[in-house]
């Protein structure tokens, strides 16, 4: 699947977050005040690149914590690369359970489609 379908999807999956889970405002602290699709473009962007430059540092320093909570601090790499995503980008703002709830949506919608659009392997014998 190429990166621009991933993006799209992402983006789509981004505005249904900020749409539908509660405590995400503008920078006046407004709910939907603001014409929503190019923040969430725009978004959508930041979450790439920083997922992109941070996300492989944050997961490098912090896979013996990985390791030993057997994946589960995932969930917290994810949430603080989340929550940087919507500090950054203008016009939007989130409570720390928004961000954590937006996390695990993006976090689990994300593996699917790389389940769905990735080959299998499998072993030949």
């Amino acid at each position: 699947m190429s990166w621009i379908i991933r993006f799209i999807i992402n983006a789509i999956v981004l505005w249904l977050i900020v749409e539908y889970v509660p405590g995400f405002t503008n920078g006046a602290g407004v709910p939907h005040a603001i014409p929503i699709w190019p923040t969430v473009i725009i978004a959508a962007i930041i979450f790439g690149i920083v997922n992109a430059i941070i996300g492989p540092i944050l997961r490098l320093l912090s896979a013996p914590l990985t390791w030993i909570t057997h994946g589960l601090f995932a969930v917290v790499i994810n949430w603080i690369l989340f929550a940087i995503a919507i500090w950054i980008t203008p016009n939007l703002k989130g409570t720390w359970l928004a961000t954590l709830i937006g996390a695990i949506i993006m976090m689990v919608i994300s593996t699917l489609v790389h389940m769905v659009s990735e080959p299998r392997t499998t072993a030949t014998v």
